[in-house]
């Protein structure tokens, strides 16, 4: 049958839910316009005023983390970094955390009623940390997921390279799909097929692009250089500054197949000793490769923080 096309994006969830054997939330999609024009974008799950906010990655957008949320089984409002998703792009292209953390901290003074459980991944782990530094009084936990300010993804791996080198647009959602697999992209069709419909869109000529802007810089800075980045810098030294003004409990969720080392595990806990480091068995993206046990993880946060 091809990729889907049509225009409702939660046409997965209840196909999601029933194979979970959970049953699926409500969940609308909410729109915040900001003082400069631009627009934040999220999705809401759950009746009443959520506990948990969630930040997804560079290059993904808030529907990654719809496993996840279908385990969580609490309120969540799980936001688009600017950038990503149905959030604007910056004509700036400055993605760093603490331009990032200024767009989410208006979102939650907006749609929350109570301090969050902030979970943040990759990039949106240390966006994260910059809201708790910043706003303590919108953070009550905060957990990293699979990123520390000192490690290296500036350089990707070929395979990587080869994905967003070009083009940046198609002619159908199935070409691209086709593309993500023969990389080595994805898992079953169903399922990249699922990623491709949610992190792109029809563009008024009828071609499909990717949503958010990293791919279409990703690509520009691969034209115009002979090494292998493939993202913005989105890593600088005011991470370890921000985790060490924040005053929420801090958990550390290190994927065993990702991106931060036992070493850097380690790091993590001189640099911030007061922090909790935990492993988990999965990759970077630890929402779609290991969701229930980060959903465990998350929700145990949850429930101890509103008792």
């Amino acid at each position: 049958m091809g990729v889907a096309t049509e225009t409702n994006e939660f046409s997965y969830l209840p196909h999601q839910a029933e194979a979970l054997g959970v049953t699926a939330p409500s969940v609308t999609r909410l729109t915040l316009a900001l003082a400069d024009g631009r627009v934040i974008s999220a999705l809401k799950f759950g009746e009443g005023s959520p506990v948990i906010t969630l930040l997804h990655g560079a290059g993904l957008n808030a529907h990654t983390w719809d496993t996840t949320t279908l385990h969580i089984q609490h309120p969540v409002l799980a936001i688009d970094l600017t950038g990503h998703g149905d959030s604007s792009w910056r004509t700036d292209a400055d993605y760093s955390a603490r331009t990032l953390a200024a767009d989410i901290t208006a979102a939650l003074d907006t749609w929350t009623t109570q301090p969050q459980v902030l979970v943040g991944q990759s990039l949106g782990g240390l966006t994260a940390a910059a809201v708790a530094a910043a706003r303590p009084d919108l953070v009550r936990e905060l957990m990293i997921v699979d990123i520390t300010p000192g490690i290296d993804t500036s350089a990707g791996p070929t395979v990587l390279r080869k994905f967003y080198e070009g083009p940046t647009d198609f002619a159908s959602r199935d070409e691209l799909v086709d593309r993500a697999m023969s990389l080595g992209f994805g898992g079953t069709r169903a399922e990249t097929e699922r990623g491709v419909f949610l992190n792109t869109r029809v563009r008024p000529d009828g071609r499909i692009e990717w949503k958010h802007h990293f791919a279409h810089l990703a690509a520009q800075a691969i034209a115009a250089s002979a090494d292998d980045t493939v993202s913005p810098a989105v890593l600088t030294p005011t991470g370890w500054e921000d985790l060490a003004a924040v005053q929420a409990p801090i958990t550390l969720v290190r994927a065993i197949a990702g991106f931060v080392t036992a070493p850097d595990g380690e790091e993590f806990a001189r640099r911030v000793p007061a922090a909790r480091v935990i492993a988990m068995d999965a990759t970077h993206n630890v929402q779609e490769t290991a969701p229930a046990e980060l959903a465990d993880a998350i929700r145990e946060l949850a429930d101890r923080t509103t008792l």
